[in-house]
């Protein structure tokens, strides 16, 4: 019987072996960034996984909406706090859809709240009164119970989340109460076990709990989502409504683009020939790293593009132009490299030999380079 031996595989067998795998990868991200896919969820529905074709881009590029809010049957001016309250959950509602190109300017001398963001990226009809449903309700929110009395209000709620009962699997929302609602929701919850406690919207009932137990300490789950998208969505209607005050949209206009589409189609020719260009450099100038540094490259840029396109992220022109510059950091730190690497070849080290060194070598550089881009990044 033959012996069995554990043998060790060659190291440029596994290099070969990572080369194709990661190049694979860079194919399918390519074809996924510019094509977009749809997929398959346990449920038996389809999500569609956005590509480039769907990038949302901002203000600058394809205008947007200005729409403007005013407090809804209020007694009197809104106070600052009131109103920047009003604006830090108008930005945070903003900030869960991604949208980051955006302005939310607070008037407070007319007690008015005036919010400024682009258009969705399939958005045909260009209609801001239909865009500004984006937002979510912006009524009041108010528990009830059976009969019809107030409970609690937006003005009780600290926030909600979208979670999973780590004990069943099942899809919840986590609420958590201030100190004043928590009391309230304690007392209520003592008289209606076994009842229902409605959360609405105004008059529009967006949910109906059954009381299970008595409820202490300001923190509860609602149970019975049907799945994670619903639990998602309560949540961010109950944020949306835990405002000081109601709040309404009294006018609403569309925004022209500041330096419109011409502009992005030049930034965009600008790049596909930078791109172009520097690929045929790198393979005149070093043959097969020309090639390695080109997959690199076009790895990079997907990846950068799926960043920006899965979760709907805004792209602004100064976006576009930072990607070009990318573009760029990446290509120095391969030319650093690929020179390296030549330079170990001319003094007659063997190829594999070379590789390993020119990449020590070279690591120094290319660290220093993008930690200085870090910096950067992070000042601006």
């Amino acid at each position: 019987m033959a012996r069995k031996q554990y043998r060790k595989t060659p190291k440029g067998q596994s290099r070969k072996s990572t080369f194709f795998i990661l190049l694979a990868v860079v194919i399918i991200a390519t074809v996924i960034c510019f094509k977009g896919v749809i997929l398959p969820t346990p449920d038996g529905k389809q999500v569609k996984v956005a590509g480039a074709s769907d990038i949302r881009f901002g203000i600058d590029i394809r205008g947007g909406v200005e729409a403007v809010y005013m407090p809804e049957e209020y007694e009197g001016k809104p106070t600052d706090e009131q109103l920047d309250a009003v604006r830090n959950i108008m930005e945070t509602r903003l900030d869960n859809l991604g949208i980051l190109d955006r302005d939310v300017i607070i008037d407070k001398s007319n007690g008015r709240v005036v919010v400024r963001f682009p258009w969705k990226s399939d958005d045909t009809t260009f209609d801001p009164d239909q865009a500004m449903q984006e937002l979510g309700e912006t009524a009041e929110l108010t528990f009830k119970d059976p009969s019809g009395e107030v409970i609690l209000t937006g003005a009780d709620v600290k926030t909600a989340k979208a979670a999973v009962n780590q004990m069943t699997g099942e899809n919840i929302v986590m609420l958590e109460l201030l100190p004043q609602g928590a009391t309230k929701f304690a007392e209520a919850t003592e008289r209606l076990v076994g009842q229902n406690i409605s959360i609405n919207m105004d008059e529009e009932m967006i949910s109906n709990p059954r009381v299970q137990t008595v409820i202490t300490g300001g923190e509860a789950s609602i149970t019975g989502m049907a799945d994670a998208k619903e639990a998602v969505g309560l949540a961010e209607k109950i944020n949306a409504g835990a405002l000081p005050f109601a709040i309404e949209a009294i006018s609403s206009s569309t925004i022209s683009p500041e330096l419109g589409e011409n502009a992005l189609d030049t930034m965009v020719k600008a790049g596909a020939v930078a791109f172009i260009v520097l690929c045929l450099i790198m393979l005149f100038r070093y043959r097969l790293s020309g090639l390695v540094s080109c997959i690199a490259l076009t790895g990079q840029v997907v990846g950068i593009l799926l960043a920006i396109s899965v979760p709907q992220q805004t792209l602004t022109l100064q976006g576009i132009a930072g990607i070009i510059l990318s573009i760029g950091m990446g290509v120095d730190a391969n030319v650093i490299i690929a020179e390296r690497i030549q330079e170990e070849i001319r003094s007659g080290t063997r190829v594999n030999r070379a590789v390993d060194v020119g990449f020590d070598r070279a690591f120094s550089s290319v660290l220093d380079g993008n930690v200085t881009v870090a910096f950067a990044a992070i000042c601006m």
